[in-house]
């Protein structure tokens, strides 16, 4: 019955900023502007089947966290190095000051987050192979390859 997510809205404080920061920075397809109700629509993925919807509210928004599924090389390799090169600050789940991406074990997946203009609360994820191990909780993606027998790459 259920395929999959295909949107999601947002509350910004300003349309614009959202629309740029959404459309130049993080690479989405502007689908749609509803100028007198200040809605704003962007495809999520290419073949337009997932889209993010951004809700002008002023003066106070609330805060949301949606994660983006990405490859699992460029979570691993290249997303933190990406977010600095745009001007957009890492962090891990834990929050302790380390760029790094963590393995949610229960899951499991890889993981890191960055904000928004507004303070919502962005994720790059890709899931991993293998089974969820819940007892091992939040970790280093070094430390998840030691826990399944693997070589880091």
């Amino acid at each position: 019955m259920i395929k999959g997510l295909f949107e999601t809205h947002i509350e910004v404080s300003n349309l614009e900023n959202a629309i740029t920061f959404y459309s130049k920075k993080i690479n989405l397809e502007l689908a749609f502007i509803d100028h007198p109700r200040r809605i704003a629509f962007l495809w999520l993925t290419a073949d337009k089947k997932a889209m993010l919807g951004l809700w002008e509210k002023n003066p106070s928004i609330q805060k949301r966290h949606f994660a983006f599924q990405c490859d699992l090389e460029f979570v691993r390799d290249d997303a933190v190095s990406w977010l600095e090169k745009n001007d957009l600050k890492p962090y891990n789940f834990l929050k302790d000051d380390s760029t790094e991406p963590m393995v949610f074990a229960w899951m499991p997946a890889l993981a890191i987050y960055f904000d928004d203009p507004d303070g919502n609360s962005l994720e790059f994820i890709s899931m991993l192979e293998g089974k969820g191990q819940p007892e091992h909780g939040v970790l280093r993606y070094a430390d998840w390859l030691k826990v399944v027998g693997k070589h880091e790459k």
